[in-house]
């Protein structure tokens, strides 16, 4: 069974640089593999820790000669070994990395590139015609460097990432040393990272190296990691580029580059990984997937006993769960241990079923601003109710706190940013006395542990003077089947105030069919009072509304909500 109380920190290795990080990895892993990925032809291709040291130092001495190392560079394109070369490359320089949201349309991509002062970027193939035929909207670009061009064009405006990384191994050959030695300061701007593209929302998180050193360290010290993992979420979000990548590597793991989304499938049966990074929504699908699985081979209630069997034996430690749920461990691969989740809070149902079946399920809490990582459930003090206990090396405090004693999350300490990037307006808003005011409402726990709410911005206030954060009631509904969206907003009267509360739903046609549901409206309501019977009165659902379409969402898969 899991410690009911906390225990010592893991021990990590310490490191000042991204530069060390990646001198040590080569010392003590150096033939070791740091990542696996497919080619072209779907060849799985491995790269040591050496070989990874040696490109990151060969692709910055061809950027030195080209006098790009000091610059702002930024990155737009798949997950790939090149992309993470080039974050690793500029990690190591004098200049400045920006990673760049794939998924925005050509106007946030240009206008994200020209606010963030870039005079290079590197890119897959697949932006290069969008890039090249707005040249006259980037006037501030040198260079262009592509990821998957063979030549360099005539002007040498246009170079090819191959030829490049080539005439950097020539001069390191040489005994050039230009990039092998730089060294900048570590509380200075390294990673800036744009949370919104859009031209009016775009706001710039200035992160420094000692921001990102401090996130691995500290966070390693909390939550450690195993031997291989697959990367799967996009590498221009924090969360992964941080907490996946530079996690990863200081531990020597191995990181097999998953190449679309629905290859992980087959992925996870290829790579066979120990650990994943997710986000709730991915395990809410495979959580769903096993249970309707289950259902139609007519298997849910053998699968029920055999955990309630298997709850029963744990109790004298006797574990046997791996043998027990065999089945579902192939599905991912066969080794996998945890699963780290962060971007929401995960229903605790969901985190008590991996647990069952020999799966810890390691929530956290993270934001952009914080390098990301605040908070993360430990191992063997896991609590799904929460997202853990604090970094060391961070303070939290909850302000402003209301009757419930729910207050606004605000943190400080050496993962906070430095704020956003020519944007002093907004810098002054949310960071006062170097504490960062998250925007996220929680409290903490009698054991330490912090627990999410909600979104500030999202809280809805009844006239009656009560509130609700709607997340709580969506968490509630999505563990209906059927329910594929949900989000809950407040029914307002004519003056303008929220009197109750209403649920706008996008249900699962293919689910509500596999169910024999005739009437989809009338059930919903009689599951959802169900659910939410115990529950206030005041949090219970007056009024629903049945989507024929799914809800709009960010780059990120979160709905967008109307406010």
């Amino acid at each position: 069974m899991k410690k009911q109380s906390n225990y010592p920190l893991y021990e990590v290795t310490s490191f000042s640089s991204i530069k060390e990080m990646l001198l040590i990895a080569e010392k003590e892993a150096g033939s070791g593999i740091a990542f696996k990925y497919k080619d072209k032809s779907n060849n799985v291709i491995e790269a040591t820790y050496k070989q990874f040291r040696t490109d990151t130092l060969s692709l910055g001495s061809a950027l030195t000669a080209l006098g790009l190392n000091s610059l702002h560079v930024s990155c737009v394109g798949d997950n790939s070994y090149p992309w993470v070369t080039a974050y690793l490359t500029m990690l190591g320089s004098t200049g400045v990395f920006v990673p760049i949201d794939k998924e925005l349309p050509t106007e946030d991509i240009i206008n994200v590139i020209n606010h963030s002062d870039s005079e290079a970027i590197f890119y897959s193939g697949e932006y290069e015609k969008m890039l090249l035929n707005n040249l006259d909207l980037l006037p501030k670009i040198k260079v262009f460097i592509g990821f998957d061009r063979m030549e360099d064009s005539e002007d040498r405006r246009i170079l090819s990432y191959k030829k490049l990384l080539k005439h950097g191994y020539s001069m390191l050959a040489d005994g050039d040393t230009s990039y092998v030695e730089q060294k900048s300061d570590p509380h200075e701007l390294k990673l800036l990272v744009y949370t919104s593209g859009t031209t009016g929302l775009s706001k710039g998180v200035m992160l420094s190296e000692h921001n990102l050193v401090s996130c691995v360290y500290y966070g390693l010290q909390v939550s450690t990691v195993y031997d291989i993992c697959l990367s799967v979420l996009p590498y221009h979000h924090t969360y992964e580029a941080v907490c996946g990548l530079l996690v990863g590597l200081h531990m020597h793991a191995t990181i097999c580059i998953n190449e679309k989304l629905r290859a992980v499938a087959a992925n996870l049966q290829l790579y066979k990984p120990s650990y994943l990074y997710l986000v709730p929504a991915f395990t809410e699908v495979f959580y769903k997937k096993i249970w309707a699985t289950a259902e139609k081979e007519k298997k849910d209630k053998a699968l029920r006993m055999l955990i309630k069997t298997s709850n029963f034996l744990r109790k004298f430690r006797i574990d046997i769960r791996r043998k027990f749920f065999a089945s579902i461990h192939l599905v991912f691969g066969g080794r996998l241990r945890k699963i780290v989740c962060g971007g929401a809070p995960i229903r605790p149902e969901i985190g008590e079923f991996f647990d069952a079946i020999g799966i810890n399920l390691i929530n956290g809490y993270g934001i952009t601003e914080c390098s990301p990582l605040v908070t993360a459930n430990r191992d063997y003090f896991n609590n799904w109710n929460t997202t853990g206990v604090k970094l060391p090396c961070i303070d939290i405090k909850i302000d402003d706190i209301n009757e419930d004693g729910i207050g606004e999350i605000c943190v400080k300490g050496d993962t906070v940013m430095l704020g956003y990037y020519k944007n002093e307006a907004e810098t002054e808003r949310c960071m006062k006395d170097g504490w960062f005011y998250t925007g996220d409402y929680g409290y903490l726990n009698e054991k330490e542990q912090l627990v999410i709410t909600g979104r500030k911005k999202n809280l809805i206030v009844l006239d009656n003077g009560k509130n609700v954060y709607p997340e709580e009631i969506e968490n509630y509904i999505y563990s209906i089947p059927y329910v594929k969206e949900v989000i809950v907003k407040g029914l307002k009267d004519e003056s303008g105030g929220e009197k109750a509360l209403c649920a706008e739903v996008y249900l699962d046609d293919d689910e509500l069919a596999e169910m024999k549901v005739l009437n989809p409206i009338e059930t919903l309501k009689r599951d959802v009072t169900a659910l939410l019977s115990k529950l206030p009165s005041y949090k219970r659902i007056q009024e629903f509304i049945v989507r024929s379409t799914e809800f709009s969402k960010t780059t990120s898969k979160k709905i967008k909500r109307s406010n």
